[in-house]
């Protein structure tokens, strides 16, 4: 497998507002696909999102929609949660939910004369409960508790990719430098293993890469070199239990945080009682640690966490003010766009780690 990633940062962006129409992109796949003599195959698996749920991502899981809408979110394992959280970084942090199985992103509602479950209250047959009411929302869930993924942020962030002169506000992730396109933690002991594996895991499950879907929306080459080993790490069906699907005990207590994962206004106690439940996790079981959910909630509510002697205090500094800074000026900028370099004042002067650049690389 070979990508040329300089430029592109595709995988790390919501990159879909730059489109003229929401369907360039899979019109100008399909042309392509006509003018290489191609059957179509390839345009008969580009996907969005891989369904966390199924071994085999059988028709039915794919009915399965997000509440958010970030079109490349990337999960993270349980031991990638709690190691953010070791470096104080829980502000990157955030969970993704789902609608149940053909509740295809609507609120729940009774027919004429029958009440609407009550929030928390399941759907299904006991065990095999594979949605739950919250807030209006019919949730995805397994024996009856709601499922989710824990990834990472995307401020919006001014950025040019793919040859572009101009920037564009756009939802970016909290660790792209938006100057280089290039991943600020890249080669560190917190790079995801999921942002590592990319695209090989699309590939090996036949789905499509933001480098094709790249490449038919602004012409180049991505992905360069398709043929990849057998991955490892996919967590797919029951593997993911615990271990990069997580299962939220307690229902009840997520009334006003699926609303609020829905319209995209998690506060920080939201994204807290989501993660401590990532955090405490066992893999392949639906066990919770009440003592790790406890001291990783604390932990995520905390200004800045963990020990003062900590070798990642500097990192622990810039990722929450920086993504609040990201905020704040992408509100006042009423319709402007500043510099990328701004980044150097919003992240690099706060502690962010540098990026080395394309040329130092060559």
């Amino acid at each position: 497998m070979e990508v040329n990633c300089e430029g592109c940062a595709g995988c790390c962006m919501d990159w879909r507002p730059l489109l003229e129409r929401e369907d360039g992109a899979t019109a100008a796949a399909r042309d392509t696909d006509a003018e290489s003599g191609g059957d179509g195959g390839a345009n008969r698996r580009r996907q969005r999102s891989r369904d966390p749920f199924t071994e085999g991502g059988d028709e039915q899981g794919s009915s399965r929609k997000p509440l958010d809408d970030d079109a490349n979110f990337v999960p993270l394992t349980r031991d990638e949660v709690r190691a953010f959280l070791e470096a104080g970084m829980a502000d990157a942090l955030t969970p993704r939910f789902w609608y149940a199985r053909d509740a295809r992103g609507e609120r729940s509602s009774g027919s004429s004369g029958e009440e609407r479950p009550a929030s928390g209250a399941p759907r299904g047959n006991g065990a095999d409960d594979e949605g739950v009411d919250i807030d209006g929302h019919t949730v995805a869930a397994v024996a009856g508790r709601p499922v989710f993924f824990v990834g990472l942020r995307k401020p919006p962030k001014p950025v040019a990719p793919f040859g572009r002169e101009e920037p564009t506000w756009l939802p970016t992730c909290v660790f792209l430098d938006p100057t280089t396109l290039q991943c600020r933690i890249h080669g560190s002991d917190r790079y995801p293993d999921e942002c590592g594996a990319y695209p090989e895991r699309n590939l090996a499950l036949e789905q499509a890469t933001e480098c094709e879907r790249v490449e038919a929306a602004f012409g180049g080459d991505r992905l360069c070199e398709a043929d990849h080993d057998d991955p490892d790490g996919l967590l797919l069906g029951s593997q993911a239990i615990g271990a990069k699907l997580f299962c939220h005990p307690r229902p009840a207590d997520l009334e006003g945080i699926v609303e609020r994962a829905a319209n995209g206004d998690l506060t920080r106690a939201d994204r807290a009682e989501a993660i401590a439940v990532a955090a405490a996790s066992s893999p392949g079981t639906l066990a919770i640690s009440d003592h790790h959910f406890e001291r990783a909630k604390a932990r995520v509510l905390e200004d800045e966490g963990g020990d003062g002697e900590s070798t990642a205090s500097e990192e622990r500094s810039w990722v929450g003010p920086a993504i609040r800074d990201w905020n704040r000026r992408y509100r006042a900028a009423g319709g402007t766009v500043p510099s990328p370099a701004v980044a150097d004042a919003v992240e690099t002067a706060r502690g962010a780690p540098e990026t080395p650049g394309w040329d130092a690389l060559e």
